[in-house]
């Protein structure tokens, strides 16, 4: 196939002070999309590359009668709802894509209305209260501690160690901080203490890739533990010697299957398509709770990087270049694409 892959490119070097980087963690590198264009060659397909910036749009016109499919793995450029930007502009030029629609992609970004809609179909995520002003009354029937994170961002973005509150001071000030930093609502969500788990979902039908389960044992002394900024981008790297990735996850045959049922059904009333990766944790009962949605997903082809969504497909037995081309099956197959 002719196929456009589009993406956005992270400008500078990854490094944890420096505010630029910060700004666009969610972006790629070179290597990373290089690597993704030469497995798709490998698979045969013709490949373009479209950057999505704000010449995007006149560059997929152009392609238009040349291209059978867009392969998305971009994030946006500005604004809460930048993922649908590039799903948008190819419904308008109607060339078929990969991935979720544009509101589907809205969504995803936008952690209270995913919580939102998991909650109306029952579907368990952790208790939480959105701070627009930082002046709202406190929800007193949260329970501290809580996390606090920005309502659309991704990569662990404005979740720091500092994230995790113990009282309503430490509360106000973090809020407040986010919301000068990041100029959007903040969430304040209970902080359930159980294991973590990260869980791909592939394919039309969808089907669950092997459960990973995210370890914070070897985090130096007086970490907190879970995915704040600083363990994904600090500690998880080759540097760093431990593997903080466990796939597939040592849990019980009800456990998988509870979490398996929850994000098939989660992706279904999330309007996903494709592909897409969920962040659970366990409360205090051992009951799974759905954190958040990832989609895209990341796509890193090298495997001493642990990019979750590849290290999940390889356990199930898919190459790299074989999970790329399972998403365009799936995108080819719900779109009826010849």
């Amino acid at each position: 196939m002719n196929i456009a892959l589009t993406y956005n490119l992270r400008s500078t070097k990854r490094l944890a002070k420096n505010k630029k980087v910060i700004e666009n963690i969610d972006f790629d590198d070179p290597k990373t999309i290089k690597g993704i264009k030469k497995s798709l060659e490998n698979l045969g397909h013709k490949v373009f590359l479209v950057e999505a910036d704000e010449n995007a749009y006149l560059k997929f016109k152009r392609l238009k009668n040349k291209i059978d499919l867009v392969f998305n793995y971009s994030e946006g450029l500005h604004g809460r709802d930048r993922e649908a930007q590039i799903p948008a502009m190819l419904e308008m030029l109607q060339i078929p894509y990969t991935g979720g629609s544009p509101l589907s992609y809205a969504i995803g970004l936008n952690k209270t209305k995913t919580k939102e809609i998991l909650s109306y179909h029952h579907i368990a995520t952790p208790q939480w209260q959105v701070f627009k002003t930082g002046r709202e009354k406190l929800d007193r029937r949260l329970k501290f501690p809580l996390i606090v994170k920005p309502q659309s961002e991704g990569s662990s973005k404005g979740i720091f160690i500092k994230s995790l509150v113990k009282n309503e001071k430490e509360l106000r000030k973090i809020v407040q901080e986010e919301i000068n930093d990041y100029h959007q609502p903040i969430i304040a969500e209970e902080f359930l203490s159980g294991r973590e788990f990260t869980v791909g979902v592939l394919g039309y039908p969808p089907r669950v890739l092997p459960i990973i389960e995210v370890r914070f044992d070897e985090l130096p002394k007086g970490i907190p533990k879970f995915d704040h900024f600083e363990a994904k981008w600090l500690y998880d790297n080759p540097k760093f010697k431990a593997d903080p990735l466990l796939c597939p996850a040592p849990i019980p045959a009800q456990l998988r299957k509870e979490i398996e049922t929850m994000v098939l059904k989660a992706f279904e009333v999330l309007e996903m398509a494709d592909w897409a990766r969920f962040d659970l944790r366990l409360d205090q009962l051992g009951r799974p709770n759905i954190l958040e949605v990832n989609c895209p997903a990341g796509l890193n082809p090298d495997p001493k990087e642990n990019s979750r969504f590849p290290r999940a497909a390889r356990v199930a037995g898919l190459s790299f270049e074989q999970l790329l081309q399972e998403i365009i099956n799936s995108a080819i197959k719900r779109q009826g694409i010849k």
